[in-house]
């Protein structure tokens, strides 16, 4: 059997399967046990925070982690999680720019786009196009999601990456330890 996007198959294939993997008691509890690892903890746990099937187990972290540097841990993890965040978008940008082409020209994203153009202003799609990976890379929702946005349907530069995950990420990261304290 041949796929017709066997790049997007395979990475929907990983991520499903380390779902699973990540479900393990074992593995929930190395998370949690970050705790006792301080700044380096958070960084690691940060890192996670990128990733949709670790990042309910980072956030569990940050709700459960007792800091009165709060701001700062915050800032730890941000930095973990925008590298994992830059990993992803160099990882989707070039493994799967062919794929994305090919995508762009199936029946149904050109009714989808056709829809758009016509309904909508080029800079209205380009926002929303941005809100939504706002939103997916803020939480703890997948940021595969958000990182492919940007990176699949945008000309996006790393350096723009950068600063949308360190602040997004940052942000959601203090605003779940705020909840936990």
């Amino acid at each position: 059997m041949k796929f017709k996007y066997p790049k997007l198959v395979s990475f929907l294939a990983v991520i499903i399967i380390a779902y699973f993997i990540f479900k393990s008691p074992m593995i929930a509890g190395f998370i949690l046990h970050l705790n006792s690892l301080s700044n380096l903890g958070a960084f690691i746990a940060g890192f996670f925070y990128s990733f949709g099937f670790t990042s309910p187990l980072s956030a569990g972290f940050f709700l459960t982690l007792k800091t009165e540097t709060i701001i700062f841990t915050g800032v730890i993890g941000g930095i973990g999680a925008m590298l994992a965040d830059l990993f992803i978008f160099r990882f989707v940008k070039i493994s799967f720019k062919d794929e994305f082409e090919k995508l762009k020209k199936e029946k149904m994203f050109r009714k989808i786009g056709a829809f758009a153009r016509k309904r909508f202003k080029k800079s209205f799609r380009t926002a929303a196009s941005y809100v939504i990976a706002g939103i997916l890379i803020g939480s703890p929702l997948p940021d595969e999601a958000g990182i492919t946005i940007l990176a699949g349907l945008s000309k996006i530069k790393e350096n723009v990456i950068i600063g949308i995950s360190f602040v997004l990420n940052t942000i959601g990261i203090i605003l779940l330890i705020l909840i936990g304290n």
